[in-house]
Formats: structure tokens, sequence, C-alpha cells
């Protein structure tokens, strides 16, 4: 029997199955500089506020996994045109919103309707294009995945600046409707998926998923406020995760009918792929999210000049595509995606260099390195994990790989604010211990002072002095607290690289069509 081959150009796919994907990871990231203006106009505090972000990651993760089952049910292309429908209609319900509550419900559903859009848009592009063009194809689909989080802060903080908050997620609205159209008009689902039995609803195993993932996402969400483990509550919330996890395990492997099909793991391909990009997943979304917050809080810029200064990223990512597209196919991947982490470490030990004398384009070219990099590892990685697995388990397998890479890039924003916050603390002593007796502190302090008392009695130009010399102490702490994260970041990526070639080599027949070597 022939392979099934749909009946739209695939090239006319892609881009209708792009525009959702884009239009979901942005709104990921849009929020995120408008939160102190969403707590101000709903009545609320910053830190209520970041469960506008929290909803929507519990309930897009949680859907995320059992997205497979949901498009054998219903089929694949009416789901996704669904999931559409409640991802649009719910972000005119986040703008539209007079209250906290109203918000976090509207984002929920956002999120659960977003869930499924990336690995439904996956799993369709790669049965679209042939086996050899699937590098081509996952190069255009990572334009969404890798620039859509990078253009997210700025666009969200011109909006926000310019317009309103609301906006942010007005936005959605238009490109929810022509996304609407092209699926509607190109998608069509393959024969096995209208022939598909996927057996009675595993709610056991959706409410389990529900559980650990939610009790995690608390876990790092609230974590470093309430100083992690000392706190009862986290200690119970991850006793409760561990127990869910466990239990969810057990219940999917001995399920007939699980909402996920673990089995994909004995793939090694798959398991050693979602293993990259699960730590993939913590480096990119932890450089993201510590870029912006730097240039806000160390060098005072506003949100729509953070969002600007990181943009470049998209850049870089712009630029690597068409070359890994032309590349996937010649040449093996491995060392494609090996480049690609060496080209991240780099990226990020070069930005460790930072001070408080950079302009807002002195890391213009580790920034655009750094999306470069990240082009080279999303599109190879993907093509090589997903590269082995059956067409009948591509929907289950997406589903999951997916969601290791949000619970990676959750872990990661986590790890990466944690450490700023504890290594601020560090250096901070040590630098006191070095600076309270040296003659270069008395002769600042001398500087100080001078200057002050002009103004102000003895008492307060030496309060002012102190205060001064405080404030520099606290940025540099900074400083180096960030530092210190560039490289860590930069140690995991080269710590990827060795489980990059335990990957089994994928190379093209002679035909063009790739074949595992074994």
């Amino acid at each position: 029997m022939p392979e099934w081959r749909p009946k739209a150009n695939p090239w006319l796919i892609a881009l209708a199955v792009i525009v959702p994907t884009f239009m979901e990871v942005l709104d990921t990231s849009i929020a995120s500089v408008a939160l102190p203006h969403i707590a101000g106009n709903l009545s609320a505090t910053i830190d209520e506020a970041t469960w506008v972000l929290t909803s929507y990651l519990v309930a897009n993760a949680i859907v995320l996994p059992a997205s497979s089952w949901f498009a054998l049910r219903f089929g694949r292309r009416r789901f996704l045109l669904f999931c559409i429908v409640a991802f649009t209609v719910s972000s005119f319900f986040c703008g539209a919103a007079t209250n906290l509550g109203m918000m976090l419900v509207a984002r929920a559903f956002q999120g659960a309707g977003g869930g499924a859009l990336q690995p439904l848009s996956q799993a369709i592009l790669l049965e679209s294009f042939p086996p050899a063009k699937r590098g081509a194809a996952m190069a255009i689909f990572a334009l969404g995945v890798v620039v859509a989080p990078v253009l997210g802060p700025t666009l969200g903080g011109y909006l926000t600046d310019q317009y309103s908050w609301r906006w942010a997620f007005y936005i959605n609205i238009p490109i929810g409707v022509l996304a609407l159209f092209m699926v509607s008009r190109y998608v069509e689902d393959p024969p096995y998926i209208s022939s598909a039995n996927p057996g009675r609803f595993d709610g056991i195993g959706l409410g389990l998923l529900a559980i650990w993932l939610g009790a995690l996402q608390i876990i790092l969400d609230k974590g470093q406020e309430d100083d992690w483990f000392s706190a009862t509550w986290i200690r119970w919330a991850a006793l409760i995760a561990v127990a869910a996890f466990i239990a969810f395990l057990i219940h999917q492997l001995r399920d007939a009918h699980p909402i996920t099909n673990l089995r994909v793991f004995t793939n090694r391909n798959f398991a050693l792929g979602c293993i990259v990009m699960t730590l993939f997943g913590g480096v990119i979304y932890g450089i993201v999210a510590i870029l912006p917050l730097f240039y806000q809080t160390v060098m005072g810029y506003s949100a729509r000049s953070a969002g600007l200064a990181v943009s470049p990223r998209g850049l870089g990512a712009i630029c690597i595509m068409p070359v890994i597209a032309f590349l996937t196919s010649k040449v093996d991947n491995r060392w494609l995606i090996s480049i690609g982490f060496l080209g991240f470490a780099g990226a990020a030990l070069w930005m460790s260099h930072i001070t408080l004398d950079i302009s807002q384009w002195s890391l213009l070219t580790p920034i655009i390195l750094s999306g470069a990099a990240s082009g080279m590892v999303f599109v190879p990685l993907a093509t090589t994990s997903m590269g082995t697995v059956r067409n009948e388990m591509m929907g289950n397998a997406s589903g999951l790989y997916n969601l290791l890479r949000n619970v990676g890039g959750s872990v990661g924003i986590s790890v990466v604010n944690t450490m700023v916050s504890r290594r601020q603390q560090v250096h901070r002593a040590e630098l006191s211990r070095y600076i309270s007796s040296s003659p270069t502190f008395d002769s600042a302090f001398n500087f100080f002072q001078g200057a002050m008392q002009p103004h102000s009695d003895a008492q307060i130009a030496s309060a002012r002095a102190y205060a001064l010399i405080d404030r520099g102490l606290n940025q540099q702490a900074v400083i180096y607290s960030y530092v210190d994260d560039l490289r860590y970041i930069a140690v995991v990526c080269l710590v990827c690289i060795p489980i990059v070639f335990c990957l089994k080599k994928v190379k093209p027949k002679p035909g063009g069509a790739p074949s595992t070597a074994h």
C-alpha cells in the first residue's frame, strides 16, 4: 500500500500549523512584562498576579500529553480547530477581565486550548512531509517555537506601554481567525486517524497527571518566595507531587488504554532525545528569563527597551534556519546538535562578561549567536528524536516531547531565578569582607561624604555616603550572581553533548529517506 500523502501542498500545511503554534508560544511570554499593569488594574498584588502565568502553564502542561487521545477520538483536524477556537475566545475574555478571578479562569481555559496546539501541529507537519524533507519542515516550524518567545516580551512591552495590557491578549484574536481559516482549508486527517479506536477515556490517568504537574508548577513558581523546603506547605506539595507521579507511571503502564503511551520511551532515540530536550528547555528558557530581568532590575531599562535588547536572538534563529534545512539531510544530525550546544555554551560564557558599563547593544553578538545555536539544536534534535517513531505513535510522542520541554523550561526558570537571589547573598557577603577595611572603601566614603556635606549636615552626609556604597555593593553582587547563572548554563550545554552521541545515527538512504544506523 502506498504511503499516505495529503492533498494540499505540504508547505501550505506547514504555514497553516505554524500560525496557531506561533500564537500559543507567543502567549507564554507576552503577558510576563505586563504583570505589574495587570496587578494594578485588577487590584491584585504582584505575587497574586503571577498566578496569571501559573494557571496558564499548569493547564497547558496537563493537556499536552492528553492531546493524542483527543485527536484519535475526535479527529486531529477537528480537535485542532476546537483548540484554536478555545484559545482565541479565552484570549478575548482575558483581555476583558474585570477582576483577578475572571482572569485566572480565562487563562486556565486559554492554557488548556493552547496545550494541544504544539503537539498537534508538529505531528501534522511531520506526517505531511516525506522523511527526506522533514528536516526542512521542522526548520520552518522552529521559527514559530524559537522566535515567538523572543518577540513576546518585546511585543508585550510595546502594546502595554502604547495602549493597554489588554491588547497583549486581544492581539490573539486576528491571529486565531487566520489560523482557523488556514487549518480548515489545508489540513486533513490521515486514514489511520479516521479508523483509530483510542478506547475509553483514562480519567484516572488525567487526574493523576493534573495533580503532579500542578503541584510541581506551584512549587517551582512559589518556591523561592517561601524559601523552598523550609516551608511546610512546600514539603507537603513535594510529597503529593512525587506520590502522584509514581501512581501516574504505574497506572499508565498497567492500564489497557492509558492517556499517554509511555512505551514510546522504549525507542532509544526518542527517550534520549527527550532527556536532551528537557535540559535544552531549561537552558533556553533560563537565558530568555534572566536577560530581560538583568536589563530591567540592574540596568534600569523599561520593559520595551529590555525586550528590544534581547530581540536579536530571533534574528540569529531566522538566519540559521535555511542552513539547517539544507544540512539536516546532508550530514550527521548529531554533529549539528553538538555544534549548537557548543555555540550556546560559548554565547553564555561570552555574556558572562557583563558589567555595569555595558550598553543596550553590548551583548548583540552573543545574543544573535545564542539564537542561531538554539536553531541548530531544536531542528535536528526534533527530527532525530521523532524520526524513528511510527506514524501511529507520532501524536503521543509529540505530546510527551513538548511536555518535557515545557517542564524543563519551568525548572530552568525557577533555578536561574533562585540562583540569582541566593548567589547575590553569597557574593555580597564576600565583597563586604574585602572592602570593609580597604583603602578603596575609605577613599570612596570620604569622596561621597565630601560631596554630600555642602547640602546637609555631617551625620546625614555620612549616612548618604554609606547608602551609595551599599547600593554599589548590591549592584556588584547582583552582577556576579548573573555571571554564575550564565556559566552554569554553559556547563549544562556541555553536559548535553555526550548524551547527543548516544543517539542512533540517522542518515539518508540513497533514495533520500532516512534510515536508522544500528
